[in-house]
Formats: C-alpha cells, sequence, structure tokens
C-alpha cells in the first residue's frame, strides 16, 4: 500500500468538509457576539474616563472618537480570546447536550477531529492576534497617548461657577449668572476685553464654552446679547448680536507631544528586534526582549483556547451544570496574569525567559491532555495496553 504524498495530506488537512463548515456556520454568530459584548464590558470604564475628560476640557465630539477609536485594538486583543472561548464552548456544550456528539462519534469521527475546524479557527485568529499586538497595537497605543495628551493640555480649561469671576487672559474677564455642573453651558453672561487698546463689555442671554474645531483655541458661542466698544476718542458703540462666538483663550503655546519610540509597547515587532540587534541603548535590552516574547506567546496559545474550552465542555449524561466555562475563566484568567507577571519579572530582570514561557507550554500541554483525555485516547490506549499484556501472558504460557 503507497503512502499518500505528503503535500496532498496537507492539502486535505486544510480543506474544509462537510462537518467542517456546519461547525464553524455554528461558531461564527456567537463569536461575534461574544467579541462584542465583551468589547462593550472592556470598553465601558475607559468610556467613563473619557467623558470627564472632555467635560472638564470642553473638547468636542470628534477628539471623543478619535480617543476611542484609538483604544479599539487594545481591547480587541483582549476581547478575541474569551469570545473564542465562549463561542466554542457554547457549540459543543449544545452539541453535546442535543447528542450531536455522541452520534457524529458513532460513527467513526473522533472528539479531536470534531475540535480541529476550531482549532484551525484558533491559528487564524492567532495569526491576526499577532499582526494585532505586534503592528497595529504599537501605533495605537501612541497615537492614544498622543490625542489624550492634546486633549488635556489644549486651550483653557474653566472651572467656572455661577457669579463668580474667571480670566481666562490677561484681558479677558468673564462672569455669567448661572453656570452648569460641566461648566461649559452659561446664562446671562457677561464679557469685559480689554485688548487692542479699547474696552469691549459683552452681554449675552446664553453662552456655550467648547474647543474649536482644529484644537487651537478655546471658544465661546454667545446668543441674544450686545457690544458696547469704547476705544478712549470717539462716542461708544453699541452692537447687537442673535449669535457671535468669542474666542477665550489661544492654544498655540503647547508644544508638541514626543516622537514615537520612547517606550518598547510603542515599538513594532520588527521595530523590536532590529533595536535589539542594533543594541539601542535608548530602551532597555531586557524591556524589549521581555516584549517581544511576551507578545509570541499570546499569539501562539490562541489556537489551544478552543481545545481547552471543547474539553471542558463535554459533559456526562443527565449533567447540566455550566461550571465548565467557569473553569475555562479561570484558567484564561489566570494564565494571562502568570504572562504579565513573568513579562513585568523578565523586564526587570529578575527572571529569566522560561518565566514567560513555561506557563505558555503548560497551558499548550494542559489543554492537549484535556483534549485527548475527554476523547478516550487514553482509554484506548490503556485497554490496548491490557490486551496486548494478556496476549503476550498467554502466548507464554502457551510456549511453557
Amino acid at each position: 500500500m503507497q503512502h499518500e504524498p505528503l503535500l496532498r495530506r496537507v492539502k486535505a488537512f486544510f480543506t474544509p468538509g462537510t462537518l467542517d463548515r456546519y461547525l464553524i456556520a455554528q461558531v461564527i454568530p456567537p463569536f461575534l457576539v461574544a467579541l462584542s459584548v465583551v468589547m462593550a464590558a472592556l470598553l465601558l470604564e475607559r468610556l467613563l474616563v473619557l467623558f470627564n475628560l472632555l467635560a472638564a476640557g470642553n473638547n468636542h465630539l470628534g477628539t471623543f472618537l478619535e480617543l476611542l477609536g484609538t483604544l479599539l485594538p487594545h481591547y480587541l486583543g483582549l476581547a478575541i480570546p474569551a469570545a473564542l472561548c465562549v463561542s466554542v464552548f457554547s457549540v459543543i456544550r449544545r452539541m453535546s447536550q442535543n447528542e450531536e456528539i455522541d452520534a457524529i462519534t458513532s460513527s467513526g469521527v473522533s472528539l479531536v477531529r470534531i475540535t480541529r475546524p476550531f482549532i484551525l479557527l484558533g491559528a487564524f485568529l492567532g495569526f491576526l492576534s499577532f499582526l494585532l499586538y505586534g503592528f497595529v497595537q504599537p501605533h495605537a497605543r501612541y497615537d492614544f497617548r498622543e490625542a489624550f495628551y492634546v486633549a488635556s493640555h489644549t486651550g483653557w480649561a474653566p472651572r467656572l461657577q455661577s457669579r463668580m469671576f474667571a480670566s481666562p487672559s490677561n484681558h479677558l474677564t468673564l462672569v455669567a449668572d448661572h453656570v452648569d455642573h460641566a461648566g461649559s453651558h452659561l446664562e446671562k453672561v457677561f464679557i469685559r476685553d480689554t485688548s487692542d487698546h479699547q474696552e469691549r463689555d459683552i452681554t449675552a442671554a446664553r453662552g456655550h464654552i467648547r474647543l474649536a474645531s482644529d484644537n487651537s483655541a478655546v471658544e465661546i458661542d454667545l446668543e441674544d446679547g450686545t457690544i458696547l466698544t469704547d476705544n478712549g476718542k470717539n462716542v461708544p458703540s453699541l452692537t447687537t448680536f442673535d449669535h457671535a462666538t468669542k474666542t477665550l483663550t489661544e492654544a498655540s503655546h503647547l508644544s508638541p507631544f514626543r516622537k514615537r519610540g520612547e517606550d518598547e509597547r510603542e515599538l513594532t515587532s520588527p521595530e523590536l528586534v532590529s533595536r535589539l540587534i542594533q543594541r539601542d541603548p535608548a530602551i532597555s535590552r531586557p524591556h524589549m526582549r521581555s516584549e517581544v516574547h511576551f507578545r509570541l506567546a499570546r499569539s501562539l496559545t490562541i489556537p489551544f483556547i478552543p481545545v481547552l474550552a471543547a474539553a471542558l465542555a463535554i459533559m456526562r449524561k443527565r449533567q447540566r451544570s455550566s461550571a465548565g466555562l467557569v473553569v475555562a475563566f479561570i484558567v484564561m484568567v489566570g494564565f494571562d496574569h502568570l504572562l504579565q507577571f513573568g513579562h513585568s519579572m523578565v523586564a526587570t530582570k529578575k527572571a529569566p525567559l522560561l518565566i514567560i514561557w513555561g506557563p505558555a507550554w503548560v497551558f499548550v500541554i494542559g489543554c492537549s491532555l484535556l483534549l485527548l483525555y475527554k476523547a478516550g485516547v487514553f482509554q484506548a490506549l490503556k485497554a490496548q495496553w491490557t490486551a496486548n499484556r494478556r496476549s503476550h501472558s498467554a502466548g507464554e504460557r502457551a510456549v511453557s
């Protein structure tokens, strides 16, 4: 019997069959739902911080959306493993409850074979995560810090109170009878402007303080008011308006943000490797080595998350407990914390790289052994070993 060519076997392994397409079609909808839910949960706390920033600094909605966009890659990297675990667990658990797993395995298909499309999906997501960790997140991290710096330092962030005078600049005085809690909506506004060697007294029924669209200044939009102008030479003039915009202070004094690359987490993976080879002294070498191995370890372990989820989702007859999902999350959260702990220990020269790769290999081997156990591989090997031993003993007795 001739062996099938290796290339053909590899092609057959990666070519999806009917079972593979069915399982992938089952897992994609819960994966997308879980990804959305986890992303929303992770972003919620940071959204509150961003809203406070908007209220305190009078930033416009565009600044908020920019900051939110730069956060997405970071939280997407955290959400993908969790969503993959939940979706695979839910599909296998439902199939196990409906006895689909029993029907498939009774036809000669093993549990390992059933899990194969999920493992391939995990490998694909692991590759995407490698690109995310190594290329997208470094730029997004720097962009977030830059945008947060600009939003925090641009313009004058007033702490206005009702009937309290404020001076945005040396020649400008502002007061309002009523100011809301955010400090941006004002009623019965009075402004005195002494710039350009003249005095302008401005009154308005309402005012709204905001950041200019180009982040260059803080402005106040005034409604239903008058402007009394006195230059000390001519007769004062009086002007009425329905709407006017007044610049409170310029933001041209803001110094530019630093260049990208002062933090190893802002460097892409090729940039980290290049600096390690060139022995760049700008960033600590242990910090860069630790970051490279941390990214690799996180990416390479993602394909084994479906293995863990599938093994814990298989349950005995008439069992309705959901403890498997809780155990899966405890294992994943504990593993992630161990990786982060190892990352910090290697970066500070307190431990070798084994403290990163040790938990990774334990996770990979443990997930694989658990799936093989649930698939009955060990029981089959034990039965085969027992049968061979009995056959050998019977042969020895026959010879004697």
